[in-house]
């Protein structure tokens, strides 16, 4: 089984009856680590595919759901988490969470281009999967201060950490992609390969005089020896 076996595409309504298997496989992967993750109902997956904000994987052959992944909007829009990604545990290990996550990345830059996509999350491939995506890691406090949100990890088996640490850490990672920082990253690149192709055309430049001076150099030497023999013959 490979990758190019399943498609990975916006959910939609046509989804809707696998709401219920999506949500007890969320349950049972977060069981299986020790650690819980924001408990959600079936007809909350169901209307995250109504409103088009979530990304399912579907097996081409026979349209078997094989991963999931939806958006959360907090602070009137200013942040954006990609939550409750899952692989049906027939198809792990062909790289479908990697798959999921980018492209629920992209719905998410595409629909929120200004906000700030944020995870939580203690699992080390996810961790890996947003690094790659460009996310850094943070501390709470620059997360969204969003009440809705952080009501959400009260079905955590951890929240009781959460509570005791006044909400500045748990067991879980803070990770944030800013796009106005990674604006400011793509400039300051763009800048830095402008000023080297600057200094390389310079250096180029330099090159090329000094090439035509030790031409002229070589000529002018060429004719002083020239006529030198001319008047010398028997210097020679």
């Amino acid at each position: 089984m490979e990758l190019s076996d399943f498609n990975i595409i916006p959910a939609t309504e046509q989804y809707i009856g696998y709401a219920q298997q999506i949500c007890d496989e969320m349950a049972e992967s977060a069981k299986a680590r020790g650690t819980g993750i924001a408990r959600r109902s079936p007809e909350y997956v169901a209307n995250k595919m109504r409103e088009g904000k979530a990304v399912i994987a579907i097996r081409k052959s026979d349209g078997v759901w094989a991963g999931f992944c939806y958006i959360e909007t907090w602070s009137h829009g200013d942040f954006v988490a990609n939550s409750g990604l899952v692989v049906n545990p027939d198809f792990r290990k062909v790289g479908l969470a990697k798959a999921i996550k980018k492209r629920i990345f992209d719905l998410s830059r595409e629909k929120y281009p200004k906000a700030k996509i944020f995870g939580l999350t203690t699992g080390l491939a996810v961790m890996k999967i947003n690094s790659d995506l460009g996310y850094e890691p943070v501390t709470y406090s620059e997360l969204t201060q969003d009440e809705e949100f952080w009501k959400g990890c009260q079905s955590c088996v951890n929240y009781d950490i959460l509570t005791m640490k006044q909400r500045k850490n748990c067991m879980c990672t803070a990770m944030l992609w800013d796009p106005v920082e990674k604006e400011k990253e793509l400039r300051e690149r763009i800048e830095m390969k402008a000023k080297a192709k600057e200094r390389l055309k310079q250096i180029t430049k330099k090159s090329s005089l000094l090439k035509r001076i030790e031409a002229k150099l070589w000529k002018s030497t060429k004719k002083m020896v020239t006529a030198f023999i001319a008047r010398h013959p028997k210097a020679v």
